[in-house]
Formats: structure tokens, sequence, C-alpha cells
């Protein structure tokens, strides 16, 4: 009898406790889903502030994520970040703040998602405007890693205009490179970064 009762309440505490993990179960579920619905509104009305040119909502809306570990927010608050500072209305210290802040969320969504075409392709439109900031040698330098990085977004997404546009840019500026700077890249690196008009 002592057993049976025994019994009776192991399996009475087994079933309350699988009833309370399946509840546990059930609840993290919704909230699983109810976080990628969350993701994908705001992502919705990201891009319909961006299509816009609603800049600053765009701004305030993406920054209250930054903690996020979703690479699609991340490029897109560098992208918004980078935006912020394009506009004349911005200061000359908060276009500084916002190219290295536009940077560290760029690369933040590399690190989340390294397929992520548009992460590389933001993280290299960063990297260069970043180099504005830091003389001619850093530029230059990162010259190499911000091809690298619009080469890999081609790669994810050969159909984006926008990378392949970037890639010519970036193959015109060395390319019609004057001697005098070619002179200072050649002196300050082995093989300074080099294009052709054909390419």
């Amino acid at each position: 009898q002592v057993l049976r009762k025994g019994l009776q309440r192991g399996l009475v505490l087994s079933t309350g406790s699988f009833l309370v993990y399946e509840a546990h179960k059930l609840i993290c579920g919704f909230a699983e889903v109810h976080a990628s619905f969350k993701v994908e509104e705001v992502i919705e009305q990201a891009d319909y502030l961006y299509g816009s040119g609603e800049t600053e909502k765009l701004y305030r809306l993406l920054v209250q994520h930054k903690n996020s570990d979703d690479a699609e927010l991340l490029w897109r608050l560098a992208r918004a970040s980078r935006d912020l500072a394009q506009l004349s209305s911005t200061s000359a210290e908060e276009k500084r703040r916002l190219a290295y802040e536009a940077l560290e969320y760029a690369k933040k969504a590399l690190e989340k998602n390294e397929t992520n075409f548009a992460a590389h392709k933001w993280y290299g439109i960063c990297l260069s405007d970043v180099g504005d900031f830091e003389g001619i040698k850093t530029k230059i330098g990162n010259a190499f890693v911000i091809k690298e990085h619009f080469q890999r977004a081609i790669e994810l997404n050969p159909k984006d205009a926008t990378t392949i546009h970037l890639i010519g840019i970036w193959c015109y500026s060395f390319a019609e490179m004057p001697w005098y700077q070619r002179k200072i890249a050649a002196t300050l690196f082995a093989t300074p970064p080099t294009s052709t008009f054909q390419e």
C-alpha cells in the first residue's frame, strides 16, 4: 500500500512536471513567434520610412534595436546612421560620430550573419566613410578590405545593382588616381591598390 501510494504520488508529480514543461515550451514558442514577427514588423516599417526619405524617423526607429542580434535590422541601422551623417543639417562633429557608429553596426551585422550580402555592402561603404577622417594611409589601406567586401556582396547577390556600381566607382577611383598619389601609395604600401578603366 505504501509502495502503491508512492507510485501514485510519483505519477501525479511527473504528470504535473510534464504539464508544466509543455506549458513552458508553448509559452517559449509563442515568445519566439512574437519576437520574429516584431522584427519583421520593424523591418517593414523601416523600409517604408527609407522609401519615404524619412531619415531622422528611420534612425530613431532603428536605434532602439541597436542591441539586436538580427543582421537585417543592424545593416539597416548602419545605413540609417550613415544617411543621417550625410544630411547638410548634421554638424561636423555629429557626422564623424555617426560615421563610426554606422561602421560598428555594419560590423555587428556581419558578425551575426556572414552570408548577408547587404551587411558586406554597408560594411564596405561605412569603412570608406571612416577613412575620410583617418588620413590617406588608412584610406588606401582600407581600400583593399572595401573591395573584398564589395566582391563578397556580389558573390552573395550578383543582381544587386548598387554593389556592382560601387565596385565600378572603386575601380574608376584607382584607375584615374593622379601620378603623385600613386607615388605616395607606393611608398606606403608594397603593392598599392590599382585598377583600369576597362575593369
